[in-house]
């Protein structure tokens, strides 16, 4: 067995791609519409479906406005140089609202950004 993906409900489809594949360097893997029950799927991620997690991005096109809930915490993603990584990431406007530090108790290095629609994501310093 394997994890596949995590699906995450957007409100703005181009926001959202712009953001995962642009700033997070992702690659939109694969897109489809759903003219019949009118939503949009659009896969993105760091490698091929058949080897790597992904992420499905779920546009609905009648409601898309959703209430996050408090059970939800954050996607993580390694990254190489966190400091840079987050300075063009804010370059970009992208929001990095816990900047990159130690984390409390610990010693690696974080940071959160969100994505367009408000989730979080975690970066974490490779070691």
């Amino acid at each position: 067995m394997r994890m596949l993906h995590t699906m995450l409900r957007v409100e703005d489809l181009d926001a959202s791609l712009h953001f995962y594949t642009e700033l997070m360097g992702m690659k939109l893997l694969r897109r489809s519409d759903n003219k019949e029950y009118e939503y949009t799927l659009a896969f993105v991620g760091y490698g091929d479906e058949s080897h790597a997690t992904v992420l499905e991005l779920t546009y609905n096109w009648g409601e898309n406005t959703y209430d996050k809930g408090n059970a939800y915490g954050h996607i993580a993603i390694e990254v190489e140089d966190i400091y840079g990584f987050c300075g063009e990431l804010e370059n970009q406007g992208a929001e990095v609202y816990r900047k990159p530090g130690p984390v409390k108790g610990g010693q690696t290095i974080i940071a959160f950004v969100r994505d367009p629609d408000g989730y979080a994501i975690e970066l974490i310093q490779a070691k």
